[in-house]
């Protein structure tokens, strides 16, 4: 009796998350920061994936909005030896017309927490907290808990054009693949 009261209250947490990282998919939240922060996605040979460019894309719309004066993007090489998606999006900006004085790409993080640890320390250098985080919708609801676990302010602003969001089977995985990892953050499991 006791394993099965257990296991409908993890039901019931997991199910609640999934909901929580839905209802925060569709919220925009974009306004005034110190920084817009692109969140890395697969890069191949130089080239942002179709992924990471809806989110460089939208970066780039919230950057002509006026909306921060710095971009961030983030991500290490994922074993690539040549090319980082920091680096990939930091160029890809560049190559739309974003200053590149605006831009700094953050390129050994491999993990979330790791993005957010290392922008955290890139903004504190500047006595900066506040960012605009873009990713795939599905993402955000971690980023804001474990952004807000540096100290930092942050304001959800979801890839319109995300290929991921668009395909509700994807969209669905992915969103429970985040509430399952939100879950083990709540209890503890960090990285």
């Amino acid at each position: 009796m006791g394993l099965v009261l257990l296991l409908a209250g993890i039901a019931l947490a997991e199910r609640a998350l999934y909901r929580a990282v839905r209802r925060q998919a569709t919220r925009d939240e974009a306004g005034f920061a110190d920084a817009i922060v692109v969140f890395g996605a697969a890069q191949y040979n130089g080239t942002p994936s179709p992924v990471f460019k809806a989110r460089l894309d939208h970066a780039f719309e919230l950057e002509e909005r006026g909306l921060a004066p710095l971009i961030i993007t983030t991500g290490g090489s994922g074993g690539d030896p040549h090319f980082t998606e920091g680096g990939v999006g930091r160029d890809y900006l560049i190559q739309r017309g974003v200053a590149a004085g605006k831009i700094l790409a953050e390129t050994k993080s491999e993990t979330t927490y790791q993005n957010l640890q290392a922008v955290a320390r890139l903004l504190g250098e500047r006595r900066a907290k506040s960012i605009i985080a873009v990713s795939d919708g599905f993402h955000l609801y971690r980023i804001k808990l474990m952004g807000s676990s540096q100290g930092l302010t942050v304001y959800a602003s979801p890839a319109p054009a995300s290929p991921i969001e668009a395909d509700p089977i994807k969209r669905k995985l992915h969103s429970l693949r985040e509430a399952f990892i939100s879950s083990l953050w709540y209890v503890g499991i960090r990285g």
